[in-house]
This record gives C-alpha cells, structure tokens and sequence, in this order.
C-alpha cells in the first residue's frame, strides 16, 4: 500500500506541469492533496479516473483559489469525512480524511503564519488539533494524519536554523506543539529511516533556493504508534517539480 502526500500550490497548475503523468509513473494507491484552489468541478477529475483513481473526495475552501484538500484513491473507503467539525478550520478546507478496512487517512492543511493575525489563527488551529487528534486516535487507533504541517521540527530540517528561528514555520512554541503532537502518539515516519539533515520539502520560489537546497521541511506522514511496525519506508521525492513542495509517500 503506497500513499503519497502532496501540497500542489493549485491542483490545475499542477495538471498542466505535468502532475497525471507523474501518477500515473509513480503508481500510489492513495494520494492526499493540500492547498487545491479549486472547487471540484474546476478540476479534471476525468484525467485522474483514467489512470485509475476511481475514488475522488474534494474539500475546498469557501474562499475561491484558496486552501482546500483533498483524496484519491484506488481503493473504495468505507466512509469519508469532510472537515472536522470546527467550523473555522472547516471553511477553509483544511482536513479530509478516508477510513479503509485497516486504517484511516486524513490529508491535511495546517495554516501559515503569514503576518500576526494569520500566526494567531495558526496557533488556535494547532491547539484546536491537537485535542481533536488525540481524540480521534483513540476511537480510529490506526490513524494516519498526513499533509503539509508547515512547521520545521528539528534544526536538521531547515537549511538555516539560526537565522529563521524567529520565523514562523520554525518558532520555538511551533516545534514545541509538533513535538508534543508526536509524544502524543505519533511516529514522524520519514525520521524513522532517515537521519540525515537538508532532506527537505518545500523550497520558496526566490533566489534560486530549490536549486541551491534552501529548503525547509514541513511535509510530513504521521502514523499513530499502533502502526509503526506496518511502515515499510518513508520517502520524500523531490525529483517531482510540480509545485514549489514535492511529494512524500510512506509504504505499508
């Protein structure tokens, strides 16, 4: 079973760039998207059938060419839940989640701390969360929460620590809910194999920095305890240029 994550930075403009062939390529069999800026009769979903992906849930923001995830699949889920039920994250689209026979999957969209208003939601957002997962997890215990966190966890995942440690995306009080998020439950599943440093996935669209590898890692598959010893490996994939992040997949 091989699940990819990916924030898309628009679905169309991903479509154009070439994101169909690339599935069709890399074959996964459940795909959870971030950041569509699409309804869904805006997107080709006709495409995505084509190369299998009978299964399409879409959960867009109310804003239009705003936020917004969404999951494909191959395989038919027993059940689907737009959103969370807190109505704040829910009318930007920002969690989906698909439960199948063995575990759930959710995609999901934690906001950016763009200016002071939008860090201020960014922190309700992630203290909100972090009740709702733990809740969550004990009533679905195989629980994979996958997407774009937009928090560096660790020094090794952002290619200058010292000099955005004041920067939201890797404030001290955001890594410290990411680490509480984890010592709640939850595996970081790339760290499980991966130790090494400037592995990252996201890269602004200035300076060249994708190119030069200033990136920043913020994409992440987190899998509940209880499944950590189902992980076959954990990948990110940066040879995909199909948005200013690259896919992650995990394998179960």
């Amino acid at each position: 079973m091989k699940i990819v994550s990916y924030n898309v930075n628009g679905i169309r403009a991903a479509m154009r760039k070439g994101l169909i062939s690339w599935l069709q390529s890399a074959q996964p069999d459940i795909v959870g998207f971030q950041e569509i800026k699409a309804k869904e009769n805006q997107i080709d979903t006709q495409s995505l059938r084509e190369i299998g992906y009978t299964y399409q849930y879409w959960f867009p923001a109310q804003k239009k060419g705003y936020s917004g995830t969404g999951i494909i699949s191959k395989i038919k889920p027993k059940h689907v839940v737009f959103g969370t039920g807190i109505d704040y994250m829910d009318y930007e689209g920002r969690n989906i989640r698909a439960d199948f026979d063995d575990f759930s999957f959710m995609s999901m969209y934690l906001p950016s701390g763009t200016n002071n208003e939008r860090l201020l939601f960014k922190f309700k957002y992630m203290n909100d969360f972090l009740v709702y997962a733990d809740k969550l997890k004990q009533k679905i215990p195989n629980l994979i929460i996958s997407g774009d966190f937009n928090i560096c966890h660790q020094p090794i995942d952002i290619h200058d620590p010292v000099r955005l440690q004041h920067v939201s995306g890797f404030l001290p009080e955001e890594r410290a809910w990411l680490s509480a998020f984890i010592n709640s439950g939850f595996v970081d599943s790339f760290r499980q194999f991966d130790p090494r440093p400037h592995q990252y996935t996201w890269w602004s669209y200035r300076a060249g920095s994708r190119k030069r590898n200033k990136g920043w890692r913020i994409d992440y598959h987190m899998v509940t305890t209880r499944l950590q010893k189902q992980i076959k490996r954990s990948l990110i994939l940066p040879e995909a240029l199909y948005s200013d992040h690259c896919p992650i997949l995990i394998e179960l």
